[in-house]
């Protein structure tokens, strides 16, 4: 009988271990690493962040072996991978990838089971690998919100990150060190147990529900638990992701499927750091082409907010839903997502750290009265320009001010890999990022030891000297 895909996914998790990862994967992975700590970090006083440390807390218990981050305590494997997945996706900074966030659900396990089992920076790196890759290549099979139909942009009806389980537990299996047989009922119990898609509804409703797109830490730990479930003896279901009609495709919804995405040179053509993208500002990243024009107009001709006339801009061609184009911000996640309120943010040539959603800038009279100043509407060249490239996001800008129109214009917003170099993020970017989230929250000295054991993870023996580290809480 020929192997399921779930079987093959399976033998990719248990065969690439780290001496077999090309030296890009290891890169972008240890990247990753340190750009979500970062992520965590700014997040500690956040609102989503704050109730996913005391979910974490409560479901935790007491004296675990993993740490929380930026909180200090240690529970168990469940109550920091759920905290840590809240705190990485709370200031939607956090990396993407195909299909669309990945690590805020895929890392959390990994990082949790990692410093529980004292795997090695090189087991991590090679967990976190696979976890991205497997994610990719299933975000690639199915529908994507940016698909084009008849000449326009068609997003699918129901849409979501819930196939991200997949990688997660692989991730988490792999530490454990479970073989390729029991690997394979584990990702067949993922699959039964993932959470529903519910992306659409989340954007459709206004206001949208503050867990987001998909409540980071209940993904976390249905992958704790589809991995333990087969650790411990149940079967699962190995024809999950091969049957279109019954299976994993129709639980999420997806209108296509294609099965090749997912195995076409499995393990020996990594994917997925080609299209890994990096957030420089805590902002959906819907509006990053705009924000950078914008940055470079207001910081290069000086411009103050209360000398802008309008900001009219156009935007990619799928966001006329209400998650978008709402202007009635109650709650720092509704700054988030807003593209009004997310371009007045941008106007002010504000860090873009934490402080974007600091309440008194967020609800303060210079950003809500510029955002009535804000107009927007549809790229004219949107399908055609993103048709050419999986990075680009066509966009412009147009800033009233002192009687003069700046004009910005991009292609490729910064943190994407494109044919135009600039736009890829460097190491030394993600560390200033790094730097400024975790800033005030871990002691300068504590902030270099942790980009320089994470950008050296492979030499590491133990991943929990990581955690230690991101779990101290000097302030």
């Amino acid at each position: 009988m020929n192997e399921t895909l779930v079987e093959r996914l399976a033998a990719f998790t248990a065969d690439s271990d780290y001496d077999r990862l090309p030296a890009d994967v290891v890169d972008e992975s240890k990247r990753i690493i340190l750009d979500s700590l970062g992520c965590a970090l700014g997040a500690v006083d956040e609102p989503k962040g704050r109730i996913g440390i005391e979910y974490g807390r409560m479901t935790g218990g007491t004296g675990g072996d993993a740490t929380i981050i930026g909180a200090g305590d240690k529970v168990s494997v469940f109550g920091a991978a759920f905290a840590n997945g809240e705190l990485i996706n709370t200031l939607d900074a956090d990396a993407v990838l195909p299909p669309g966030h990945v690590t805020p659900y895929v890392l959390p396990g990994a990082m949790a089971v990692g410093e529980s089992v004292g795997a090695s920076g090189k087991d991590v790196i090679a967990a976190v690998a696979v976890a991205h890759e497997m994610s990719y290549r299933i975000g690639k099979a199915m529908d994507y919100l940016r698909d084009v139909k008849d000449g326009k942009v068609s997003p699918p009806p129901v849409y979501g990150y819930s196939s991200t389980v997949f990688g997660a537990t692989a991730a988490v299996m792999k530490l454990k060190g479970i073989d390729r047989n029991v690997l394979s009922h584990g990702l067949g119990i993922a699959g039964s147990i993932a959470p529903v898609n519910s992306f659409r509804a989340w954007s459709e409703h206004a206001p949208t529900s503050t867990i987001k797109y998909l409540l980071a830490g209940a993904l976390t730990q249905a992958a704790l638990t589809a991995a333990h479930m087969g650790e411990l003896g149940h079967r699962g279901d190995l024809l999950v992701l091969d049957d279109r009609e019954f299976g994993f495709p129709r639980f999420i919804g997806t209108r296509r499927w294609e099965p090749d995405a997912v195995t076409d040179g499995l393990g020996e053509d990594w994917r997925f750091p080609a299209e890994q993208s990096y957030k420089p500002y805590p902002h959906c990243r819907i509006l990053h082409a705009l924000l950078d024009s914008l940055t470079e107009i207001v910081t290069e001709n000086n411009l103050k907010p209360d000398e802008i006339d309008g900001i009219k801009a156009w935007v990619e061609g799928f966001v006329e839903q209400p998650l978008w184009v709402n202007r009635t911000i109650e709650h720092v996640h509704d700054a988030q997502f807003s593209i009004a309120h997310g371009l007045a943010v941008g106007a002010h040539a504000l860090p873009p750290t934490r402080a974007w959603q600091d309440p008194e800038f967020v609800f303060g009279d210079s950003v809500m009265g510029l955002m009535d100043r804000v107009s927007y509407e549809v790229h004219p060249n949107y399908v055609e320009l993103i048709s050419g490239n999986a990075a680009s996001r066509p966009a412009r800008i147009e800033v009233s001010a002192r009687g003069t129109t700046f004009v910005g214009e991009r292609r490729y917003p910064k943190g994407s890999k494109s044919p135009e170099p600039e736009s890829t993020m460097t190491t030394d970017e993600l560390v200033a990022k790094f730097r400024g989230h975790a800033e005030g929250v871990l002691a300068d000295t504590t902030v270099d030891q942790v980009i320089d054991t994470v950008l050296g993870l492979e030499t590491v023996g133990d991943f929990g000297d990581v955690m230690r580290l991101v779990g101290r809480k000097d302030r």
